[in-house]
């Protein structure tokens, strides 16, 4: 029997962190592709990934893009608002994905570029509080969800191409406009980690004896704390990029924290099982 022929040809994945590698992985893994370009900023980021075999060889961007089939922009959002229109210059019909986990400025930067409809939004909803081309893992999207934003701006064999590249990775696809996205993300993901960021910074605060904080902190604890350990790097831009739904959300939240206060505060006990037992029904939405 005949060898599947691979989806595209030759993958560019600039950006070679946790979800560029991660994808450079999966794409080889279901021989979605024949070969791997990889570009990065850090010459650092390219020689490992290069040892790990996430890529076959690395390229500057440019070189990169114009070798391409499918180009795969798995940068901080940030720079991917500066870099994603610089890219969609060197496209002739190469297909390009990023992704970021805010859409909308995305969007915008290149709503008027005559190549935009080679390009398709999408957010892999994955994602670990490791970086670095050592953080990459096998397998890292199966069964997750994936958004494509404004599908009906890309071209049908952009989106059909793309589509199954996802599907044969093992992820399920919504759709969502760009604006849409960003709130819902904000509610979702975007809060969890302030909270984590926020929840760490009392710890250390308030905890002045390190060796208390390893020696008492249960897996409960630590599992809330985790997204803490996420690189600022990357999400100072995610939250400045979706100040707006961040702010939005982050204001219901502290009013959520200021109702278990006062319940404490006045020694409310009916009023705090209230609050506890609302937020058990979230444990019914998660399993539909």
């Amino acid at each position: 029997m005949d060898e599947q022929k691979p989806i595209v040809g030759t993958t560019a994945v600039i950006g070679l962190g946790l979800i560029g590698g991660s994808m450079a992985l999966a794409l080889k893994d279901k021989k979605l592709t024949s070969h791997v370009i990889g570009s990065d900023l850090s010459r650092e980021n390219e020689q490992k990934a290069l040892e790990l075999g996430l890529v076959d060889e690395v390229l500057p961007l440019k070189e990169a893009v114009q070798k391409a089939d499918l180009v795969v922009l798995a940068v901080p959002v940030n720079a991917c608002v500066q870099l994603l229109p610089i890219v969609l210059d060197e496209v002739d019909q190469q297909i390009v994905i990023d992704t970021g986990s805010t859409k909308t400025n995305l969007v915008n930067a290149v709503a008027n570029h005559p190549k935009r409809s080679r390009y398709l939004p999408t957010h892999p909803m994955w994602g670990t509080e490791f970086s670095g081309p050592e953080a990459a893992v096998h397998g890292a999207f199966s069964g997750k969800a994936v958004v494509f934003c404004n599908r009906e701006e890309a071209d049908a064999d952009v989106l059909a191409t793309v589509t199954k590249i996802y599907e044969t990775i093992g992820m399920n696809i919504i759709y969502m406009q760009a604006e849409a996205h960003d709130e819902h993300v904000a509610y979702i993901s975007h809060i969890s980690h302030i909270t984590s960021f926020a929840l760490a910074n009392t710890v250390l605060e308030k905890e002045k004896k390190e060796e208390a904080i390893f020696a008492l902190a249960s897996a409960g604890f630590e599992s809330t704390v985790r997204l803490a350990k996420s690189p600022s790097t990357m999400w100072v831009p995610i939250l400045l990029q979706n100040r707006e739904n961040v702010l939005d959300v982050l204001d219901e939240h502290i009013a959520q924290l200021a109702r278990f206060r006062d319940s404490l505060e006045q020694k409310d006990q009916v009023r705090l099982g209230e609050l506890m037992q609302n937020a058990n029904k979230i444990g019914r939405v998660l399993k539909k």
